[in-house]
């Protein structure tokens, strides 16, 4: 029987009414028989999120300051849903528990882990599902990655039939402690869930319906992307677009699992659907963008003749550990394209020992830089791509001040001002969007 992973985020599952669309969404389709919940996210604009609570419990207590404001709010938090969904479950021994055990460790990992716990232990009440708990199923080696034996442990665990409830956002290190993923690491549980279980989908329920082909911070009116592959996403992700945590792509890359991101207040609304190749066959999938780069131009006569001068230019960089995005280069000139923080309080340094190893003719250094993707697997197959893009930014009197395609044809990228960041993607968002 064909099986669909669905995973909760935490604004979805935010209170008890939100709780009670996501168990309306999952009994809609019997086919929906693995449940992976974030801990619950925030209620309104001046709420807490329980996982920032978590980690605050930990903090203040391995400090041996007083840490029951925290902790009183988790339980309230907790208790108020059990109570406003009917069910019978003692969270105050769970908060005990976390008391008591949470604290031992100098690490915060099983102390933030326990809102996915919680919250998975209140959604196979509500849900009559059998519950599951990753911390001996999800499994990291000594360097911290995923171990490949999760999928067998895992698979075997949820082999059976019927309703499943599996916590996200944690698993265990080899000696048995609690380890978590990065923040949003729920959308990574559910991947490796759908993976483990071989699901024919992996939902991913959030706020949003999908995603759009630009910010909507910057193009009120953006349009939304039907299919996109999963290539373009981690190059859109790259470049600030965050509705799907970075690594939870890799799991189901492989065995080509598509992931279908929908919004628990519009479930009849398709989403967007990730797959590994898209039917849709418009140039431009999206353009994201952002700001806080910096640029360093090199100018050196006859560069194309002395071997080695890029190993001497990131050789420096090497030395300062500054990591760079981007190297346009031409036969006289190399610039290195970099995030603000990279560069912080280096700058100076970085720029002398650039003069000092590689004796440039001219040397600069441009801030205020924002840097956009524009991306799609269709620009291969389109002539005269990226002339509409810079058409469109001279009639949008946007000045580009640096371009550079990718070897892959997937994605041009684009420097302009800062201060003409939004009006540079409203720009390109509008000449592609109607495709």
């Amino acid at each position: 029987m064909p099986a669909i992973t669905a995973k909760f985020g935490g604004t979805s599952l935010a209170d008890a009414e939100n709780i009670r669309r996501a168990i309306a969404i999952v009994q809609s389709n019997p086919d929906r028989r693995f449940v992976v919940p974030s801990a619950p996210g925030k209620r309104h604009a001046k709420d807490m999120k329980v996982t920032d609570l978590l980690y605050t419990w930990h903090s203040l207590g391995r400090q041996g300051l007083d840490p029951s404001q925290a902790r009183d709010l988790i339980a309230d938090r907790f208790r108020g849903l059990a109570h406003e969904l009917g069910l019978e479950l003692d969270i105050d021994h769970h908060i005990r528990v976390i008391e008591e055990e949470g604290l031992e460790y100098t690490a915060p990992d099983f102390m933030a882990s326990r809102g996915e716990y919680l919250n998975g232990l209140i959604m196979a009440a509500a849900l009559g599902a059998r519950f599951v708990d990753p911390a001996s199923l999800i499994r990291f080696d000594e360097l911290g990655h995923l171990d490949p034996i999760t999928y067998e442990t895992l698979g075997n665990a949820l082999a059976a039939d019927g309703l499943f409830v599996v916590p996200g956002f944690y698993g265990s290190k080899p000696d048995g402690s609690v380890k978590t993923f990065s923040r949003g690491g729920s959308d990574v549980t559910g991947a490796i869930v759908a993976r483990a279980t071989g699901s024919v989908l992996y939902e991913n329920w959030t706020d949003v319906s999908g995603f759009l082909m630009a910010d909507p911070a910057m193009v009120p009116n953006a349009a939304r992307i039907a299919e996109i592959t999963y290539q373009e996403l981690r190059e859109l992700s790259y470049m600030g677009a965050k509705v799907l945590h970075d690594e939870a792509i890799f799991p189901v890359r492989e065995p080509g699992i598509p992931i279908n991101i929908r919004n628990t207040r519009e479930p009849d609304n398709p989403g967007t659907m990730i797959r590994p190749t898209r039917e849709t066959h418009g140039a431009v999938c999206g353009i994201a963008g952002v700001g806080g780069f910096s640029m360093i131009h090199i100018e050196k006569a006859l560069m194309n003749k002395e071997r080695g001068f890029g190993r001497k230019v990131l050789s420096v960089l090497e030395e300062h550990e500054v990591s760079f995005e981007h190297m346009p280069t031409g036969i006289d000139t190399i610039s290195l394209i970099m995030r603000d923080e990279e560069l912080d309080d280096k700058g100076v340094s970085v720029m002398i020992d650039l003069e000092r190893v590689c004796s440039p003719d001219k040397m600069s250094v441009t801030t205020d830089l924002a840097i956009i993707a524009t991306v799609g697997q269709g620009m291969v197959h389109h002539i005269g791509t990226a002339a509409r893009l810079t058409g469109a930014l001279a009639k949008a009197g946007v000045n580009i001040r640096v371009i550079n395609q990718g070897s892959s044809e997937i994605n041009i990228i684009i420097g302009v001002e800062q201060q003409d960041l939004a009006r540079a993607v409203k720009a390109i968002h509008d000449e592609f969007a109607e495709e």
